[in-house]
């Protein structure tokens, strides 16, 4: 399907799991898409695969002048820049407030929301006076609901979530088509530390319960298309029923 034909979209975090599902799904939408990650061989070997409308760079989110760069790079090669995927991120560190590293935390931070925020703030004066364009934050449910263990992580998202709110409220009527959305508990690596703590409910769930990379790739396709012009502004999960079923993923 040639849903995103002609559109140019920035993926971060995309060298692995659901950032790399979202660039391939992205890509078999018809749309030139960029892998940004840290780790630029990695996220170059993931375009590689996906093909010629994949490209990668390294960029580090927490570099806002990286960030910058990456954005113009983008817009110089392609002469356009239509979607942001604001994908990168990271667990670590799970551990109680009591005994945790500051240091870790702040990190955790610095990449799931400052990260975040530099991504937006590099797009978005070049979507507003292009006429439009959409950013997708990659959200959790964490954002609304305290877990054990995850205080950087819960409130690292806790943030992101607002910040998309203030992105809604300060670009209305400029063409902004801004969306946060949780994905819910993936099979990706990220998985893997969480088994690994032994610590809250998460820890817990199965494997094989756990929601395949494809699903939340999809919904970061659907949300990229005029379909979903009636969820601007707004955060939801890839629970919710409704969503679910505009998917097909019943």
């Amino acid at each position: 399907m040639k849903r995103l034909a002609g559109k140019v979209i920035i993926v971060t975090g995309a060298s692995r799991g659901i950032g790399a599902a979202t660039a391939a799904a992205c890509a078999r939408s018809s749309a030139t898409v960029v892998l940004a990650a840290r780790d630029g061989a990695r996220a170059a070997a993931v375009a590689q695969s996906i093909g010629e409308a994949a490209s990668a760079r390294a960029c580090d989110v927490t570099d806002y002048a990286a960030v910058e760069k990456l954005v113009e790079e983008t817009r110089a090669r392609f002469g356009r820049l239509d979607a942001l995927i604001n994908n990168a991120g990271v667990i670590e560190p799970i551990a109680p407030i009591a005994s945790g590293d500051p240091a870790s935390w702040a990190r955790s931070i610095e990449i799931n929301l400052i990260g975040a925020y530099h991504a937006i703030r590099a797009v978005l004066p070049g979507m507003i006076a292009a006429g439009g364009g959409t950013i997708v934050n990659v959200s959790s449910g964490a954002a609304v609901r305290p877990l054990e263990a995850w205080s950087a992580y819960c409130s690292g998202k806790a943030g992101l979530h607002m910040l998309t709110r203030a992105v809604a409220l300060e670009t209305a009527g400029q063409g902004i088509r801004v969306f946060g959305f949780s994905p819910g508990p993936t099979d990706t690596d990220m998985q893997e530390p969480v088994r690994a703590s032994g610590i809250n409910p998460v820890s817990r769930i199965p494997r094989e319960d756990l929601t395949p990379v494809a699903h939340p790739a999809a919904a970061i396709v659907y949300l990229c298309t005029p379909d979903a012009d009636d969820l601007i502004g707004q955060e939801f999960s890839l629970k919710d029923e409704p969503f679910r079923a505009r998917l097909g993923l019943y």
